[in-house]
């Protein structure tokens, strides 16, 4: 059964903390999104504008909680701003939800993506009370298929030219799960 938070949450283990985007936000997102490695591998546009990321902070993240349909927290790593993770494309009747991240350039590699993954998921579970993540990763970002099998996701399959890229190309996604009952924080 889904238990829904009447207020976002702020999560945090060591120097990782997961919270509601702020005003304070803006600047970082944007500025983090302007590396060409975030629209290539997220669903994040190439052309994104200082417009969008006052439109994620002011409304679409309040909103998205409000409607239940998304939860999006912004990561801090040691107190300074180090990208998003979110709950997406949630099926709450079937208590499912897809997870999704994107870090800075200068907290990559350094197992923070896992960490936060491990984080955001067990409150998925334990929490919201959700049977089922997903995780879709183009077949080329090698990183994030480490984090998430690093983090106790389960490589389910291959989506076969799933992904749209900005040039018209196609590529694979890879799809990964954690069921509930098998999760291992």
């Amino acid at each position: 059964m889904i238990w829904w938070p009447t207020e976002v949450p702020t999560l945090h283990y060591g120097l990782i903390t997961l919270r509601a985007p702020e005003e304070r936000d803006i600047m970082p997102i944007f500025e983090g999104v302007q590396d060409p490695i975030i629209p290539k591998f997220t669903r994040i546009p190439a052309n994104y504008q200082m417009a969008n990321a006052e439109h994620y902070v002011r409304e679409r993240s309040p909103n998205g909680f409000t409607m239940r349909t998304e939860l999006q927290l912004v990561l801090e790593y040691d107190g300074k701003f180090a990208g998003a993770l979110s709950f997406h494309t949630l099926v709450l009747e079937e208590e499912k939800a897809e997870i999704g991240y994107w870090l800075t350039a200068d907290v990559r590699g350094k197992g923070i993506a896992t960490q936060a993954t491990k984080l955001l998921t067990e409150y998925g579970f334990e929490t919201i009370g959700f049977h089922r993540i997903e995780a879709l990763v183009v077949e080329s970002n090698k990183p994030s298929l480490k984090v998430l099998a690093n983090a106790g996701y389960v490589q389910e399959g291959v989506l076969r030219d799933k992904s749209c890229c900005g040039d018209g190309t196609r590529e694979n996604m890879v799809m990964f799960a954690a069921i509930r009952s098998d999760w291992r924080a």
